[in-house]
Parts: structure tokens; sequence; C-alpha cells
């Protein structure tokens, strides 16, 4: 049917992005995921498949969300009034390229605007540095404001899972010894308001804020 294709990417983006909020804040507690399925009453199979990015029901949601004392907030928007893609915005270019030549000039392999592609999770890596010996990456994410901070929050801990993976495996190595992964706002009072607004959500990202 039409859209249904769109649909269930949308269902299988939530639903990663709640199973890697899950995850966090049971690393954070250091709770095993007995201890999860213990306190939420649902099945360990379950509560390791959620964190693992499957789909489960709402009521299964409420239950993980309520034992790990998490809120679980909802967010619909109109795609249709969208702002414009951070991609056009040249602040958010310049950016990229002050810190890419940063890096650059120190020595490491760097990239701007990567795709990668992880089966069906599809994105761009803002900015990468690398070495192969040792074996590190450095990601930034930039952001010039967060208009929708679900989704912002979503694409990062997408990247922060899977792009280390895709990277070493087109450098022709095993793993990463070392990988950063880093969310740079700039420092302006609309991101700064976002930060203030959604304490938890960036509590569970590295957030840097960035001057000129």
């Amino acid at each position: 049917m039409p859209g249904s294709a769109t649909a269930r990417a949308l269902a299988d983006r939530a639903a990663v992005t709640l199973g890697l909020a899950f995850r966090d804040e049971r690393r954070r507690r250091r709770w095993t995921l007995d201890d999860v399925s213990a306190r939420a009453r649902v099945a360990l199979a379950t509560v390791s498949g959620v964190e693992a990015g499957r789909r489960a029901s709402l009521d299964t949601y409420a239950r993980l969300a309520v034992a790990l004392g998490l809120a679980l907030d909802v967010t619909l928007s109109d795609r249709s009034r969208r702002a414009p893609r951070e991609s056009t915005d040249l602040v958010h270019a310049a950016m990229g390229e002050l810190e890419a030549r940063r890096l650059a000039a120190l020595g490491y392999a760097v990239a701007i605007d990567r795709p990668y592609q992880h089966y069906q999770f599809a994105g761009r890596a803002d900015v990468m540095a690398w070495t192969v010996a040792p074996a590190a990456l450095l990601h930034l994410e930039n952001r010039t404001r967060f208009p929708d901070i679900q989704a912002a929050a979503g694409s990062y801990n997408a990247k922060r899972e899977y792009l280390a993976s895709v990277v070493a495996r087109e450098l022709g190595i095993r793993r990463f010894d070392s990988e950063t992964h880093v969310l740079c706002g700039l420092w302006s009072s609309e991101v700064i308001h976002s930060v203030r607004l959604r304490p938890a959500t960036f509590r569970r990202s590295v957030l840097t804020l960035a001057t000129g």
C-alpha cells in the first residue's frame, strides 16, 4: 500500500530510538537485563529485543519506562511544515569546515558529510576523523538548532550505535579500539533554551556548545 514503506521506516526508527534510550539508562544504573525484566515484569527476551531495536507493544515500552524511571514522551509534527534541512545552513557548514581543518592539521584523516548505510538505517556523519594505527574514531554531529529534539536524539543515537562498525568495515579493520561521539551545539540562545528545556535528553548525549 502507498506509504507503507515510510510507515515501517518510521516505526523502525522509533523502535531503535527507544531501545537505545532504555539500554543507556539501564547501563547508567548498572542494572542487568534480568534486573529490568524483573522490575518491569517483562520477559527477558523482550527486554533484550527492545534494546536491540526490535518493535514491541506500547504497553511494553510503558512498563520499561516506568521501571527505569523514564518519561515516555510522544511528539508528532507536520512533515510539510518542517524547517529547512541543516545541510543548507551556512553556519552548520562553517562549523564542519572549522572542525575538519583543525583535525586535519593535527594529522587525522578527515571526512565531511560522509554517508553510511547499515541495513535499513542510513545517514550522514557531519565530521569524522580517524586513525588506523591505533584504530580510533571521532564523530562530530553539529546542530545549530533543535526544532525536533527527539528526531535529533534518534539520529545521533543511531550513528553512535552503527557508524563505527560501518566505517571500520570500509577501512578494512575489524573494529575501532576507541570511538568517541560528540553532539556539538551552536552557542546560541535557541540551543541553550533547548538544553534547559530537555536536560535529561542531553545528559544521555555528549553535548559540546561551540562558540565562535
